[in-house]
């Protein structure tokens, strides 16, 4: 093994302890994780922090979370391999490609054409098959492709938009932070009942704001 695969070996071995010592406990979660490296999906002067547990920015002024966080997030989802997953917040593409690993089919939705089009990309290089990426006003979902098992909204919201909500099928979990952008959100879990709606608080995170409308380049 040359001294640059021992060390992303190193790298990647700290990586998924760091996940683990976060709460990260889900084997399935921690394999994929394990499987989908970070590096493709950061770009420029900060790919060389790909394997650290920290946010980090992207374009168009969006950040991809940090791992223990998506890991964190990824595991409350409580995603079967038969699931149809909708991902709020495309970003960089990594949460959608983890959640790959895990359900059957992953639709990922982004306002930033430029995020939807260069993670599609990835998702092509990686042969990631199960992801369609679309860039839409992801505050309404995806309707034509409702009802959903699982949904994950990686922005926060004052509260959980009801279009999404509506999309979520009975027996379905929608994970997402919820709270205004400027102070510390809740990550909260949803789950919709035969006779309503199950709110779990999870823990305190941070998260850019769920914007309505297409970005500027969308």
């Amino acid at each position: 093994m040359t001294d640059d695969a021992s060390d992303i070996a190193e790298r990647k071995m700290q990586f998924l302890f760091a996940l683990r010592s976060k709460g990260v406990t889900d084997m399935r979660v921690l394999t994929a994780m394990e499987k989908v490296d970070r590096g493709p999906f950061i770009r420029g002067y900060f790919a060389a922090r790909a394997y650290e547990d920290m946010p980090l920015p992207i374009a168009c002024g969006q950040t991809i979370s940090q791992p223990s966080v998506v890991g964190l997030m990824s595991q409350a989802l409580q995603v079967t391999p038969r699931d149809k997953v909708l991902e709020v917040g495309t970003g960089s593409g990594y949460q959608a490609a983890i959640l790959s690993h895990l359900a059957r089919r992953v639709y990922t939705v982004d306002r930033h054409k430029r995020l939807v089009t260069e993670a599609s990309e990835i998702f092509r290089d990686l042969d990631l098959t199960n992801i369609t990426a679309v860039t839409a006003d992801g505050s309404f979902g995806l309707p034509d492709q409702a009802p959903f098992d699982r949904i994950l909204v990686t922005a926060a919201a004052e509260d959980p938009p009801g279009p999404l909500l509506a999309q979520l099928k009975i027996g379905g979990i929608m994970v997402l932070p919820v709270g205004q952008s400027d102070t510390v959100q809740s990550l909260i879990r949803v789950t919709r009942t035969e006779t309503g709606l199950d709110y779990d608080e999870l823990r305190p995170v941070r998260f850019v704001p769920l914007v309505e409308g297409l970005g500027r380049d969308g």
